[in-house]
């Protein structure tokens, strides 16, 4: 709680540095932070309710058995396609992140299926096709694929708990 509160005393002080700086910006910064904490607040109740119902109705040998250390290739494959299908902001992921640490995730997993959510979507990909055509998006989404992999490996390698 402190480091929150220190967290939040930091980033406030810079924006009052900012805005005194730049004055001209102070009407922006106020909307632009006004809408997205009105935006947090209608959605982070909702989102503490299905995480609260989640970390009892889900079994933990159920997140063990597909997303844990043992889970495998199957694993690296569930936490991607678990980060490609809902569609939100990014800070919706990491209280379900969060959790399934709690239940026994393995890192890598947790890795890959935040940055599947940040970088997959399959909304996403299919404008993306129709944009810029099936060539950049296979390319595009192999390439993340493969680096979300990677990286969840060497983080995981990394921070071994």
């Amino acid at each position: 709680m402190k480091q929150d509160l220190a967290f939040f005393g930091f980033v406030l002080s810079v924006a009052i540095i900012l805005i005194l700086i730049f004055p001209e910006r102070s009407g922006d910064v106020i909307s632009v932070s006004f809408e997205f904490f009105v935006e947090m607040i209608l959605i982070l109740p909702a989102v503490v309710m299905l995480m609260g119902l989640f970390t009892v109705f889900v079994p933990r040998d159920l997140v063990v058995r597909y997303l844990g250390k043992e889970s495998g290739i199957r694993g690296i494959f569930v936490a991607m396609l678990m980060g490609a299908l809902p569609t939100g902001p990014l800070y919706i992921a990491f209280p379900i992140a969060s959790t399934l640490i709690k239940k026994g995730a393995r890192i890598s997993n947790i890795v890959v299926f935040l940055t599947a959510w940040s970088c997959i979507k399959i909304p996403q990909e299919l404008v993306e096709l129709e944009f810029l055509g099936f060539r950049f998006m296979l390319v595009r989404l192999t390439l993340v694929a493969i680096s979300a992999i990677f990286m969840g490996l060497i983080i995981e390698y990394c921070c071994k708990r």
